[in-house]
């Protein structure tokens, strides 16, 4: 079933270690992003930041995780529709080689179109491609597209296929996400980016900036009502893009620690959103930033469960370490302590339905 397809997601208090300390254990990165601006046309990119508008290839990548063990899920970048499969047939190929972190993907696509059907069986078996995403926060997919009968039907295809569905849209429209998983129980959804909450939403505004486009109790209220659905998992990811500058761990916990609260630790997954996350981080200071706030969680996970989630996941030969002395860490964002019963030192982040089974940003 849809629910026990999502059982083994893996992200919890054994999950992290800092970036320093994770030179072998594996990572599995369910958000990398590829763009080749010589192969592929990005539309979106003609409003962003300098620092978006060049290529990043496998090398880059390579460089911006050197010293970790990582494996990646490719995530679609939007590119132009004409596109679409010549993205996803690049990709297929990089993974196929096997020559790159790359494992697997999840390709664009377009469910309210005529034609999805037979753009889903094009792909449909191929162990390489994971689920489909269609980016939700653009001009073109207003308040409610998602919620269309074509679209609706369209996602319906992905789950009868085995596919999953990523979900990616603004803050404000995370109801409609959530009534698109009811009416389609037998789809994967997976929550992009914490559903995108904005950091500015959970303290008081500073000099200069921006009011967030949503309010923290209706984000809060939105995400419970998305973890209600068995066949939907949040993606820790997207968030650190958004991080001021100076910022730390603090300012991205409210977000994260939500979404463990709300999904639990069996239904959430780690992404790096990866060369996004350079408009506010490197990809090793998140994976930092995210260790330091995990760390300050209670155990969750017990170390032969994740291990074990790694073996069986990705072939890993990962082994779980032992655990640490017990202490008592500050949760960031209260003062409350909580003591750890048991620590891991395994860096493990896996989303089972993406790996073993079939302005914001993207």
């Amino acid at each position: 079933t849809a629910t026990a397809a999502l059982g083994a997601g893996v992200l919890g208090h054994a999950a992290f270690a800092t970036a320093a300390e994770a030179t072998g254990p594996l990572i599995i990165d369910t958000h990398q992003h590829l763009w080749d601006l010589n192969k592929l046309a990005l539309p979106w990119l003609d409003g962003v930041p300098e620092i978006l508008k060049r290529s990043y290839r496998t090398e880059d990548y390579l460089a911006a995780t050197q010293g970790l063990n990582v494996k990646a899920l490719y995530m679609e970048v939007d590119v132009a529709q004409a596109q679409l499969v010549t993205e996803a047939e690049f990709i297929i190929d990089l993974a196929r080689e096997g020559k790159s972190p790359t494992i697997g993907a999840v390709i664009g696509g377009r469910p309210h179109l005529a034609g999805f059907g037979a753009y889903v069986r094009r792909f449909q078996g191929n162990p390489l491609v994971k689920g489909v995403r269609r980016v939700l926060h653009i001009p073109e997919t207003p308040p409610g597209f998602c919620l269309g009968d074509a679209f609706i039907s369209g996602v319906r295809q992905l789950g009868a296929a085995g596919m999953s569905f990523d979900l990616c849209m603004r803050p404000t429209d995370l109801r409609d996400g959530a009534k698109l998983a009811e009416l389609c129980p037998q789809t994967r959804f997976v929550l992009d980016h914490c559903g995108n909450g904005d950091v500015k939403a959970f303290r008081p505004l500073r000099a200069g900036e921006e009011r967030p486009a949503h309010n923290a109790s209706d984000w809060r209220r939105a995400l419970d009502n998305f973890a209600k659905r068995p066949n939907v998992i949040c993606k820790i990811s997207g968030i650190a893009a958004r991080l001021p500058e100076g910022a730390g761990a603090e300012e991205l916990a409210p977000i994260v620690n939500q979404c463990l609260d709300a999904f639990g630790p069996d239904r959430v997954v780690f992404g790096g959103d990866w060369p996004v996350c350079l408009l506010g981080a490197s990809l090793r200071r998140w994976v930092d930033l995210l260790g330091q706030i995990i760390a300050s969680r209670p155990a969750a996970v017990p170390a032969a469960r994740t291990a074990g989630e790694v073996h069986r996941l990705c072939g890993s030969t990962a082994r779980a370490a032992g655990t640490a002395a017990l202490r008592e860490p500050r949760r960031f964002g209260t003062k409350r302590r909580t003591s750890v019963r048991r620590r891991t030192r395994e860096v493990v982040l896996i989303v089972k339905n993406s790996i073993s089974q079939p302005t914001i940003f993207p």
